[in-house]
């Protein structure tokens, strides 16, 4: 495809805050600005994660804040088929197998890789049986071999994230630079899958005083909705954007994409902000 589509992805652990708002605004912006297509999906592949009518709290706040996307919402809770069948084609490769290291054990056995510690591949000789229990980890090389299905069942996020931009054909990704060490076991996965790569935009992630990402864990608060015009213009203020002269969200956003310009984007992986 060459027409451009991008999408936003949140988990759903918790009410938007100001760090997902300026991933939800670079990506809707990118996309605007280039004509494309911005869609939603929810990513609660790791259900032990999910918060009930978090999804929903999000879906909210963007129509609020005016970032409105295209086509139907996507939750990859009921994708779970779509990522099994891929784990199947890597089995029948004979790229994947059973695994039944604790994080314990790999800790202490880890080596040095091309994003940090790896996992040394302790049980790829093995040919343990599937229904041995544990994970399914593919052959990464140097990046480590890393799990594509969880020992409770669930499938691993840099699987699902494949399937799903494939499935979808996501042709740019604009998400934080807390997900650059993601990147190349995508990119590995997409090739072992016969998937086209999207080109990708880290931008920088908003951190709080201690330099601690902005998450619920952290303690940041939700957005008030209240207050969008407000949150948009500190938003864009973030993402070294021209201060928009506009309060109403979807005029402000309108002038936003027309400006819109990656290259003012900070090249610094994270920025301390006041919360």
């Amino acid at each position: 495809m060459s027409a451009y589509r991008g999408r936003f992805a949140p988990s759903p652990t918790g009410p938007l805050h100001f760090g997902s708002l300026v991933a939800a605004v670079a990506s809707w912006l990118d996309a605007r600005a280039n004509n494309g297509e911005w869609l939603v999906r929810i990513e609660d592949v790791d259900e032990t994660r999910t918060i009930p009518g978090a999804a929903e709290t999000i879906l909210r706040q963007l129509d609020a804040f005016g970032l409105a996307h295209d086509g139907e919402v996507v939750r990859q809770s009921e994708r779970k088929p779509l990522y099994q069948a891929a784990l199947e084609r890597l089995r029948a490769q004979g790229l994947v197998y059973r695994c039944r290291c604790s994080r314990k054990e790999i800790a202490d056995s880890a080596l040095p890789g091309a994003e940090g510690a790896a996992y040394p591949g302790t049980c790829r000789e093995l040919r343990l049986d599937p229904s041995v229990p544990g994970s399914d980890r593919v052959v990464a090389g140097d990046l480590g071999d890393f799990i594509l299905k969880r020992r409770d069942g669930l499938h691993a996020y840099q699987l699902a994230v494949v399937v799903d931009d494939a499935e979808h054909c996501i042709t740019d990704v604009v998400r934080g630079a807390d997900l650059l060490d993601s990147t190349p076991r995508q990119v590995l996965l997409q090739r072992l899958l016969g998937y086209s790569t999207p080109r990708y935009f880290h931008i920088p992630v908003a951190t709080n005083a201690a330099g601690e990402k902005l998450s619920k864990q952290t303690l940041a608060p939700a957005l008030d909705p209240a207050e969008a015009g407000a949150h948009l213009a500190a938003a864009l203020d973030f993402l070294g954007q021209p201060k928009p002269t506009v309060t109403a969200p979807s005029r402000l956003l309108e002038q936003a994409a027309r400006t819109w310009d990656p290259a003012r984007v900070p090249r610094q992986p994270a920025i301390p902000v006041q919360i």
